[in-house]
């Protein structure tokens, strides 16, 4: 019982960091250094908690389409990042989160956006691998 406790309430307290746009302890994630800034790796269950209020720009940046988390907002293919600037949020400085299925499409998504200005990015370290781990759902299209 302690133990669910503590995790709640470290989950909340990353939510709340996230919220602020700053990390709060191990579950708000840890910052990456690019090429004109930097951004944010997530985890999934921090992630799992901010979804419960999403104030976010939502995106599944893999390609080909294997699947999905409830509530992405879009689906910008990683390696059409900087083509497809015109479909992020005008606002640099919106709190947009990238996802892929393992990470790597939404970690080079994530540093061409920093490197074209924008300061509130977040991504789902191990895509939706890590999703899954947690036995948290995929939604997948019907050919899947």
């Amino acid at each position: 019982m302690r133990k669910t406790v503590v995790l709640a309430a470290a989950m909340l307290a990353a939510a709340a960091g996230f919220a602020c746009g700053q990390a709060v302890g191990p579950l708000a994630g840890t910052q990456v250094s690019v090429d004109g800034g930097s951004y944010m790796d997530i985890t999934p269950a921090t992630l799992n908690v901010l979804l419960s209020t999403k104030d976010f720009f939502f995106v599944n940046v893999h390609i080909p389409y294997q699947g999905e988390i409830a509530l992405t907002d879009a689906f910008i293919p990683f390696d059409q990042t900087k083509a497809s600037l015109d479909k992020y949020p005008a606002d640099k400085s919106a709190k947009i989160v990238l996802y892929c299925r393992s990470g790597r499409m939404s970690e080079i998504a994530a540093s061409e956006l920093v490197h074209h200005g924008y300061t509130r990015v977040f991504n789902l370290a191990g895509g939706m691998n890590e999703w899954e781990k947690l036995g948290l759902p995929l939604k997948r299209s019907p050919a899947q």
